[in-house]
């Protein structure tokens, strides 16, 4: 419980000493959303053929795509965009709590490793949620934003690792 409430205060620090986060997250929701367009005949037609008295028919018609849209060229970008800054938040949340509960809690680096595989196997709404939308935090940009952080703690300190969040053209790119 330690660890995890330390995690959720790494959050709330990050985002209330960084004011242009939220609203950078936002925006960039806010782009990808623009180009959102639905083609009400294929929806139509789609759930016509689901029989939704079948629970197995719905959720296969969940995972396979059936509400999904067509993703543009800009909303590729910007959902790139929205994976990297998600992905920048969660390493650097990673890196302060592993910091944080090193000394107090004997079980840290385990803790850090269940949450690291918890992510990459997601659950059933991360699924939907990336079947519909498309957004899907990667194992992989997770531990090399969490591998960057711990680079500039060990090369400048934690001051190096918190300067990225001095504005938004100092984020890393993908």
């Amino acid at each position: 419980l330690a660890f995890l409430a330390v995690r959720e205060s790494a959050h709330a620090r990050l985002y209330a000493h960084v004011p242009w986060l939220r609203a950078h997250i936002l925006g960039l929701v806010e782009e990808y959303a623009r180009g959102i367009s639905i083609d009400l005949e294929h929806l139509e037609e789609s759930v016509r053929s689901i029989d939704a008295s079948d629970p197995e028919a719905l959720r296969a018609a969940l995972s396979g795509g059936v509400f999904a849209s067509e993703i543009s060229p800009e909303q590729a970008g910007a959902l790139e965009r929205l994976e990297t800054a998600l992905a920048l938040v969660e390493g650097w949340v990673e890196d302060v709590t592993a910091r944080t509960v090193a000394p107090h809690v004997p079980h840290g680096v385990p803790l850090r490793e269940m949450m690291r595989r918890r992510r990459a196997a997601g659950g059933p709404s991360e699924h939907v949620f990336s079947t519909l939308v498309g957004l899907q935090l990667r194992p992989r940009r997770l531990r090399e934003a969490a591998t960057l952080f711990a680079g500039l703690v060990s090369d400048g300190g934690p001051q190096a690792r918190d300067a990225v969040w001095a504005h938004p053209d100092l984020l890393p790119q993908a």
